[in-house]
């Protein structure tokens, strides 16, 4: 009986029949996607003809069989080569098999996930090796530090990227410290991450700042509306850092402040004994949960009433963000667990200080924002929408809210006409 699979050049014989099945599967699915692509390419010129009519752009041969690094592994393809026998210069690329392609873009994915996840790129080539087969090992760490360099030119083309046609409905503002050596002493990435209409979330800017100082926000705030994001947020939260509220007021003024009530929490119980903090954390637990405005309004007097005499700088903490602390109420019900705190940073950047606080050496102000960036463009894709996602028209629409629960029409016409 024939043959009629064949190993593919450059792997070792497998024992995984399946596996091998696929991969020659893909071989033979790329070649014949590859040829409908010459096929269309010829047919676009087929009127191009000389006197005798003859063909002037043909098939010739094939380019030089090269190896691509697949999720299945390696495979070889080949690539047919155009004639043009006019002299016009017309030239074949393949856009399912570019010029340079050496990696599947699934393989590009996988080597920032594998990184977040903590693995050194010392250890990628036996990583990949035992989830791709050995024909993986050439992605040593020259080859890892070259791909580090290529997420550097893809942060600045982001950082430079077109905002005109964006409106991001809520933002979450922080500024976040890696734990990795740094060339500046105290770095300070200063962290957008917005929702648009639709309750997607994506990061919007990320930038080196001093600190979290006004100055730096506004750099930022400054740069994003300077490339096209002119509509203001409806909310903005974040936590009591100063320089992003003073930035936010001069930058988009009508943006409604809301602070976190995870910092919050954590700032008040820090001004108060150990033993007093258990029952504390459960009056302010009982603030921000509460059903209505009103009843967070008594909850709120409560904590004030029961600790002020003797904690009165707890108390104070507390009392100084009242109206702030207490924006969300004007927002849909299904939304106020997203906008009560900054979690979709926090989260986010508690696995991402984990893989920088494993990197060697002294990260440079460039390195530090490509791996920032491209980590966090990887978690994105974990992110969910909000929930009731579908309520984010209301709110861009201009509908307005009371104890999470859209105000009648009518009702806003008296209220407007008192």
């Amino acid at each position: 009986m024939q043959e009629h699979t064949r190993r593919t050049v450059g792997q070792p014989e497998v024992h995984d029949a399946l596996t091998e099945l696929v991969r020659q599967g893909a071989v033979d699915m790329i070649a014949r996607a590859v040829r409908a692509e010459v096929d269309a390419f010829l047919a676009a010129y087929d009127a191009l003809r000389d006197d005798e009519g003859r063909r002037q752009v043909v098939r010739n041969g094939y380019l030089p069989e090269r190896e691509i690094q697949m999720g299945i592994g390696s495979v070889s393809v080949r690539v047919p080569r155009v004639r043009d026998r006019s002299g016009s210069g017309i030239v074949f690329h393949s856009n399912l098999l570019p010029p340079y392609l050496r990696r599947s873009k699934s393989i590009e994915e996988l080597l920032p996930w594998l990184y977040l996840k903590g693995v050194s790129t010392g250890d990628f080539s036996e990583v990949l090796s035992a989830l791709l087969g050995v024909g993986a090992a050439g992605l040593s760490p020259s080859t890892i530090s070259r791909l580090t360099a290529v997420w550097t030119q893809e942060y600045e083309e982001w950082n430079r990227r077109d905002l005109s046609d964006k409106h991001y409905v809520y933002v979450w503002a922080d500024g976040v410290y890696p734990q990795a050596r740094m060339e500046d002493p105290n770095p300070c990435l200063l962290t957008l991450i917005g929702a648009d209409a639709s309750g997607r979330k994506e990061l919007i800017g990320v930038w080196d700042g001093i600190r979290e100082s006004e100055q730096s926000w506004k750099e930022l705030l400054l740069g994003l509306k300077g490339r096209g994001l002119t509509k203001p947020p409806n909310i903005a939260v974040g936590d009591g850092a100063m320089g992003f509220w003073k930035a936010l007021a001069q930058v988009y003024p009508s943006t409604r402040p809301q602070r976190c009530w995870v910092h919050k929490t954590a700032n008040v119980l820090n001004k108060l004994p150990k033993s007093v903090q258990p029952h504390a954390k459960a009056r302010l637990h009982d603030i921000w949960m509460a059903p209505t405005r009103d009843q967070a309004d008594r909850a709120f007097d409560g904590f004030t009433e029961v600790y002020d005499a003797k904690y009165p700088k707890a108390v104070d903490c507390l009392r100084k963000d009242r109206a702030e602390l207490l924006t969300f109420y004007d927002f849909p019900a299904e939304h106020w667990r997203h906008l009560r705190t900054t979690n979709p940073i926090e989260s986010t950047f508690a696995t991402i200080r984990l893989r920088t606080a494993k990197t060697r050496g002294c990260l440079s102000r460039k390195t530090a924002l490509a791996m920032v960036f491209k980590l966090t463009q990887t978690a994105q894709k974990g992110w969910r929408r909000l929930n009731g996602s579908e309520l984010m028209t209301q709110v861009v629409g201009g509908a307005r809210f009371q104890d999470g629960v859209r105000i009648a029409e009518d009702q806003e016409a008296t209220e407007d006409a008192a």
